[in-house]
């Protein structure tokens, strides 16, 4: 995903919209897609990452109004999970192929 970023997009706006990637981009023209890309950059993320930035939000407010005297307040930005574990092509493929033989999946071409 990393040599093509605006693959994570499609999985953000599939997950939003309920369907799988390939059934997205064979429904959507590149005019949606582009048109869905604008929005998100307008109305904030779509998807699970929009939940992680209001429970940060919170987590900040609650610690916040709660701290010691003198402490610092805390950035909610500070608080959201980071998920980009970096790995390589190989080392993504060689993981899926672990898990689809630990399930008794089976590969086809």
């Amino acid at each position: 995903m990393r040599r093509r970023p605006e693959r994570e997009f499609y999985f953000r706006l599939a997950g939003h919209l309920g369907m799988p990637v390939a059934e997205l981009l064979d429904r959507t023209s590149s005019r949606e897609l582009t048109e869905w890309a604008v929005y998100e950059r307008r109305a904030g993320p779509l998807g699970a990452r929009r939940g992680d930035i209001q429970a940060a939000i919170v987590a900040a407010a609650v610690y916040n109004v709660n701290r010691k005297k003198g402490a610092k307040p805390v950035d909610p930005e500070k608080l959201l999970p980071t998920w980009d574990d970096y790995q390589s092509d190989e080392q993504m493929w060689s993981a899926i192929r672990q898990a689809n033989a630990a399930m008794g999946g089976t590969e086809t071409d």
